[in-house]
């Protein structure tokens, strides 16, 4: 017996525009979309995204949400998505850059604010 995988659940305000943003920006393939709710994977990693209510403000700080997404070879995903998310305004990503605790990471805000981070181990040669 083994876990196998986690999915987090995304809030978000509209549903078109988070799938958009998913898809066409992070490279997520759509596999399911109903009413308010939708499925998104890359690779062998999954969002699903859940529509809530228009008057529940996800860009206010106290609601703020983030997951983080392992992956190998950082520096080329980031270099493969930079077209894509040269084009969200600024200040929505942080560049590929190295923390204290050994991960280089990247850091992405959806169109609700939260934050999908992306990182690597750094290994000990480099």
């Amino acid at each position: 017996m083994r876990l196998t995988q986690i999915t987090p659940f995304v809030p978000c305000t509209t549903l078109a525009a988070q799938i958009g943003f998913y898809r066409d920006t992070l490279g997520f393939t759509l596999g399911f979309e109903a009413d308010n709710y939708a499925f998104l994977c890359r690779d062998g990693v999954a969002v699903r995204l859940v529509e809530v209510c228009a008057d529940i403000d996800l860009k206010d700080p106290a609601r703020e949400g983030s997951f983080y997404i392992d992956v190998q070879g950082i520096d080329a995903l980031y270099a493969d998505l930079k077209p894509m998310l040269d084009r969200l305004p600024a200040g929505r990503v942080r560049a590929p850059f190295n923390q204290d605790y050994g991960q280089r990471e990247f850091h992405v805000a959806d169109e609700d604010c939260t934050l999908v981070f992306f990182g690597e181990g750094i290994n000990s040669d480099g």
